[in-house]
């Protein structure tokens, strides 16, 4: 088996809502409803499928909790321009900027949390390698 890209994950949420809020406002994905009531976060060709605690759907995690994940996005715009947009909207930097090695190479990253305290990290590579 070879395998080819992540199509999605799964994160459980304290508040779909406000979770729904964050991504879409401060990261600009799109919230897309499926199955009547289900919300996934879509950008590029992947999506973030949202579960609330007590209400997940099967099959899911062992242990399903709000605040365990540590997820890096990658970004075309400069981290300055990151820098300026998270500020505009009052979103705190935990850290950053600093740079990382990616999956494709080294990345300068900026990092905040969502609603839930997950550590999410935004990402510029440095290397002309992306398409």
């Amino acid at each position: 088996m070879t395998l080819k890209r992540l199509d999605h994950l799964v994160l459980t949420v304290a508040d779909v809502e406000k979770t729904v809020a964050f991504y879409t406002k401060v990261l600009g994905m799109k919230d897309v409803v499926f199955h009547g009531t289900r919300h996934a976060l879509v950008f590029g060709g992947q999506k973030i499928n949202l579960h609330e605690k007590g209400h997940e759907w099967e099959p899911k995690a062992e242990k399903p909790t709000p605040g365990s994940a540590d997820l890096c996005f990658v970004t075309d715009d400069t981290i300055e321009n990151v820098e300026k947009r998270l500020k505009a909207l009052h979103v705190p930097i935990e850290t950053g900027p600093v740079q990382r090695t990616g999956a494709l190479g080294p990345i300068l990253s900026v990092y905040i949390r969502d609603p839930d305290q997950n550590l999410i990290e935004i990402s510029h590579y440095l290397a002309s390698i992306m398409n």
